[in-house]
């Protein structure tokens, strides 16, 4: 949303300035923007430089104060958005008169688009919220409805009509050349109509229940927050342009542990030997220093289902951080394993078409298409023991549902007992782990398993499991 800040709403007192931006960064804070102290004080001293007579370079000021990223902006913007709103009559349209009809408010909606009229649309989701979005039944609405709201006004029909006035526009070129391209803009401004919309609800909600609430429970979170098993296409498709980014990061810090741990321990009998020469004073301790070896990892896991997205993005990152091991190995399974490690190489190119290539290249399942741990986890006992010793570290990645068939636990164990390490990473929330076809707690028993279910998370945990 765009436009000059309401007086009432966006020149605020100083103490209420403070309070506003306060809770700007608590919310984002509760998003997992990582906003520091002087951060904040920055943003305050931005806001005296540019005052509150424009909202759009309040809003920029404070972007450029508390984001460390790109990414953040869509979620910083719609929490924005709530702290400080264009200044509307709750119920009524933005002039203070009474909602138009629908047929009315779809022609100037179509009309706004044209133009491109900022100001305008602003107006329009104002009152299309207001008139169309409320439900309760109560003196006044109990809630707002953006899906309510343009369900009725359905905008995205008027693309037609938006097209015809564009082409009848004077100056308007051949439509031969500008068809797709026109088509395109017209559905970028319904979008972004849309989004007005969604704003304009939450605003409404927010006066109702309390911004901070608001905040933190209707705005959608960075893409590293999403839960794996509820992450759509389009999530997903982000979560795999993040993979470059996060691997960098974590190299850097697996980096900065080796050569921690490169100094090695105390080694006593040498030390004391030293002190002799200080009268038994430790002054120079003597380090015993480790060898540089790198260790070995192995992934296991399940690309049945919902949890293929979570094993997918997995495997992309671990891929994206080969050089820091001397081996990887990666193996998928739905009833039977294959190893897959190839493919994990040449799908690097094409992360979104890595679920597919997998399944269709590797033998995955046998007589049925459901997950079966019990019988994956013995067949990778016999089959690839060899990809087992000390230095190997291995990583298992599924929900541990056996669709009611033998979990296996000895195969499970005689893994554990070959490899150095078993980590289990579970996307789903604990309190599930155990409910209905879940075997978790028996293979917890076994190995470390620990949940895992969005990439924040998974990055945390490889940074601190993976061995150096």
């Amino acid at each position: 949303m765009s436009g000059p800040v309401d007086a009432a709403a966006v020149s605020p007192a100083p103490t209420a300035a403070a309070t506003r931006l306060t809770g700007l960064v608590a919310a984002l804070r509760a998003h997992g923007f990582g906003i520091g102290t002087g951060e904040t004080v920055d943003a305050g001293h931005a806001l005296e430089a540019v005052g509150f007579t424009d909202r759009e370079r309040v809003r920029e000021a404070l972007a450029a104060t508390l984001l460390h990223g790109e990414a953040q902006r869509p979620v910083f913007d719609r929490v924005f958005d709530l702290y400080f709103p264009l200044g509307h009559t709750r119920a009524l349209g933005a002039d203070g008169t009474a909602p138009a009809g629908l047929a009315a408010l779809r022609d100037r909606l179509a009309e706004a688009l044209t133009t491109a009229d900022g100001a305008a649309l602003d107006r329009l989701a104002a009152e299309a919220v207001g008139g169309f979005g409320g439900y309760g039944s109560g003196p006044e609405s109990d809630g707002w409805s953006s899906y309510q709201t343009l369900s009725r006004l359905r905008p995205e029909t008027l693309l037609a009509r938006v097209r015809e006035r564009l082409r009848d526009a004077p100056g308007a070129e051949g439509p031969e050349f500008t068809e797709r391209l026109l088509d395109d803009e017209i559905r970028r401004r319904i979008e972004a109509f849309r989004e007005r919309v969604r704003t304009e609800a939450r605003r409404r909600v927010a006066e109702r229940q309390g911004r901070d609430r608001v905040a933190r429970r209707a705005v959608a979170g960075t893409a590293d927050t999403v839960d794996f098993l509820l992450a759509g296409r389009a999530q997903l498709d982000e979560l795999r342009r993040t993979v470059r980014p996060l691997a960098r990061k974590l190299a850097t810090r697996l980096a900065a542990r080796r050569r921690r741990a490169s100094r090695g321990e105390i080694d006593l009998r040498r030390t004391l030997r030293r002190s002799l020469s200080t009268g038994g004073v430790p002054v120079r301790p003597v380090l015993r220093r480790r060898p540089p070896r790198r260790p070995e990892l192995v992934l296991l896991c399940d690309v049945s289902g919902s949890v293929a997205g979570f094993a997918q993005f997995t495997m992309l990152l671990v891929q994206a951080l080969h050089d820091q091991f001397s081996r990887v190995r990666v193996f998928a399974f739905v009833n039977r394993v294959d190893e897959v490690t190839g493919l994990i190489a040449r799908g690097s190119a094409d992360p979104a078409g890595l679920g597919d290539r997998i399944l269709a290249e590797a033998e995955l399942t046998g007589w049925h298409g459901q997950s079966d741990y019990g019988t994956a986890l013995g067949e990778f006992a016999d089959r690839y023991a060899g990809a087992l010793g000390p230095r190997t570290v291995v990583f298992v990645l599924g929900d541990a549902r056996t669709n009611g068939s033998d979990p296996n636990l000895a195969a499970l164990k005689t893994i554990a007992d070959r490899a150095r390490r078993v980590h289990w990473l579970n996307p789903e929330q604990p309190s599930l782990w155990g409910t209905g076809d879940s075997v978790a707690p028996a293979y917890a028993d076994l190995v470390e398993m620990r949940p895992c279910r969005n990439a924040r998370q998974l990055g945390a945990l490889i940074g601190r499991l993976l061995p150096v």
